[in-house]
């Protein structure tokens, strides 16, 4: 992934006053949810899946254009509206389980309480953006606005969803701002004459060029920046997450991360994060883990570095092991692109011991590895 934050200042651009979000891939995290449903469909058909392919050219995309670019790049014998009828049965089963990205519910939250206007700008049909949403508690209630691609002329990267949304809300577009993850979705955008934030995975890099600024995370997303209420949910100097949950196999200087039982690990999860390690099923250790990514490879294949921070602090032990992250300490360097060491610093290690001894981190772990 090669992604860096721009910065960006509130003198060079109009006054914020709403947000328009997109669904897939920035708040909803239905690709790790939906990520085998293409190739076990093409393999049906005797057709292999080419990943970097669909990584880079479907994103964003409405269900009818990636439909028909299906077909006819894997030679189907179907018509686009058959291949639709086929797999979407399938993609509805699967959205149950997709969950929220990290910093999306506490966007989302935050927006509401403020009463800073915002809307919900996707792709998708606005029947499958309902059954989406419907998913996650309260989202449904929050938005003053949902506008999905069936409710306009054109979808992205037409401009039309944002402009429609801006027009419920009764604004001009340069009050708006958005927050995508495609560039199908940052042109959309830039289409409407909208300030845009890119939280893009590596397939998309080249959101870089046409955002006004890009993140790895939304937890990195500073509303004051954009003239917005900033967040006031730190709890001293961490702030509690949704738990990611990860198997772990440590041998040597390798670590091999695995689906953790819940939920695949999304590319958003970067940066500094805490919580617990159970190994052999009865010892548990405060861990904390520097997530970033392997820039050599055109995979962007995660790197993570797991210290443990009570007892003697050092490496993780090599063996498996279950972790469940219940914290977030800061990003990844805003200058640069996300490199494959994230520096552990002592100051890191500090505020995750000591946030671990506050009930609302230890809570966290009591009552999600009793759930697993």
């Amino acid at each position: 992934m090669s992604c860096s934050c721009k910065s960006v200042s509130c003198n060079t651009k109009s006054k914020i006053s709403a947000v328009i979000l997109d669904l897939d891939g920035t708040l909803l995290d239905t690709e790790s949810a939906t990520r085998e449903v293409v190739k076990d469909f093409l393999a049906k058909y005797g057709k292999e899946l080419d990943t970097e392919r669909e990584a880079k050219k479907r994103l964003g995309m409405t269900l009818q254009v990636s439909a028909a670019a299906i077909v006819k790049d894997y030679d189907l014998p179907l018509t686009p509206e058959q291949y639709i009828d086929q797999i979407m049965p399938i993609y509805r089963e699967k959205w149950a389980k997709a969950r929220a990205l990290p910093g999306a519910d506490r966007l989302i939250k935050h927006f509401y309480n403020h009463g800073v206007p915002f809307a919900l700008a996707s792709n998708s049909l606005t029947e499958y953006i309902d059954e989406k949403i419907a998913h996650q508690e309260g989202w449904k209630e929050c938005f003053s606005v949902i506008v999905g691609s069936d409710q306009v002329k054109l979808g992205k990267p037409s401009p039309d969803i944002f402009i429609e949304a801006a027009r419920r809300m009764g604004l001009d577009a340069d009050q708006c701002l958005v927050i995508e993850d495609s560039l199908v979705g940052v042109r959309a955008a830039k289409a409407a004459r909208m300030k845009v934030v890119a939280v893009p995975p590596q397939s998309e890099a080249d959101c870089l060029s046409l955002a006004d600024s890009t993140l790895h995370s939304l937890l990195e997303f500073q509303p004051e920046i954009w003239g917005l209420p900033p967040f006031d949910d730190l709890i001293g100097n961490a702030l509690p997450v949704q738990p990611i949950y990860m198997s772990v196999l440590k041998e040597g200087c390798g670590i091999e991360v695995t689906d953790g039982g819940k939920s695949a690990i999304p590319y958003q999860v970067s940066g500094v994060y805490f919580g617990w390690a159970e190994v052999n099923l009865d010892k548990i250790f405060k861990v904390i883990a520097g997530i970033g990514w392997n820039n050599s490879q055109c995979t962007g294949s995660k790197h993570i570095k797991i210290c443990v921070i009570n007892g003697d602090s050092g490496e993780i032990p090599d063996q498996q092991m279950q972790l469940v992250l219940v914290g977030y300490i800061r990003g990844l360097n805003n200058t640069g692109t996300p490199s494959k060491d994230v520096e552990i610093l002592e100051e890191d290690k500090f505020i995750a011991s000591a946030s671990l001894d506050l009930p609302i981190f230890f809570n966290y772990f009591s009552d999600t590895t009793s759930d697993q």
